[in-house]
């Protein structure tokens, strides 16, 4: 996703670009690897950290990088952020000011879903592999020439994938239903759980039933998913004694009282978000 679209120039310019790797046997990709583009400055989401780097060339944008839950939080002072679990989700939030001013693999968020798959070229097309393709940032990628389901290709996997991504659209998230349509979440977890099978089997269906949690989490129900088999997080491992100690919440406000924001008031429209986070003792009541 980038804002410098076809021959639009500008002072601000930023950009967010993802490196896909294989994750597996059947040609699957995930994104492990993230660049955040603000106008002179790079950030490299990458291995659960960041690092910045100066590309010398452009506007010097206001950021911050901070830690929220299971996320790292890209912000800047254009109104643009980035969402990154560490591992293979990305969010990017807008605000409304760049309304059909950007373009990329997300859209041009302008709120019409019939020209999202305009290439870079800026041709509108039907065929979602043109579309992708299209958006190649190095041409020695090869094109991706069919679109391949691949339960199809990892038959046994089908049924555990079915079986786990149940949970979503079983009772645990039964009173999100009606709020968020679970069945475009269970088809795409179903497809990500059978194409992980390269280690880590559970990484893509735990990012895939995360996002439905997150979707309803947005949607204003809260809902506890996790358990000690189900894709755990263990925030114990932050604790210290005499210290601030670590929980786990599913929704939690981004916002909070730290030394660096002694207030708890945060300036971009961040939702809440699971992870671990502090809860200090009363002679100590800021992290």
């Amino acid at each position: 996703m980038k804002n410098n679209c076809g021959n639009k120039t500008g002072e601000n310019r930023f950009g967010v670009i993802t490196e896909n790797v294989p994750c597996g046997s059947t040609n699957a990709t995930c994104s492990k690897n993230v660049k955040v583009q603000l106008g002179r400055t790079e950030i490299i989401l990458t291995k659960g950290n960041y690092k910045v780097e100066d590309l010398e060339v452009g506007a010097l944008l206001k950021y911050k990088v901070r830690r929220v839950g299971l996320y790292l939080v890209v912000e800047s002072d254009i109104g643009v952020a980035v969402m990154w679990d560490r591992k293979t989700t990305i969010r990017i939030l807008l605000e409304p000011q760049h309304s059909g001013e950007v373009c990329g693999l997300c859209g041009n968020f302008d709120g019409d879903g019939q020209n999202d798959f305009t290439t870079q070229g800026q041709m509108v097309v039907t065929n979602p592999l043109e579309f992708a393709n299209s958006w190649k940032v190095r041409s020695s990628c090869k094109d991706v020439e069919e679109n391949v389901d691949p339960c199809d290709l990892e038959p046994k996997r089908q049924h555990w994938a079915k079986m786990m991504c149940g949970i979503i659209t079983g009772t645990t998230f039964h009173q999100c239903h009606t709020k968020v349509n679970p069945q475009p979440y269970y088809d795409n977890c179903v497809k990500d759980s059978c194409a992980c099978d390269a280690g880590g089997d559970c990484e893509c269906f735990c990012s895939a039933v995360g996002a439905y949690a997150q979707a309803c989490n947005e949607a204003g129900v809260c809902v506890a998913w996790r358990t000690p088999d189900i894709c755990p997080v263990f925030c114990d491992y932050y604790n210290n004694p005499n210290d601030c100690t670590w929980h786990y919440h599913p929704c939690h406000t981004p916002c909070y009282k730290t030394c660096l924001n002694p207030h708890g008031i945060c300036s971009n429209p961040i939702p809440n978000l699971e992870g671990c986070y502090p809860v200090c003792p009363e002679d100590k009541p800021i992290f």
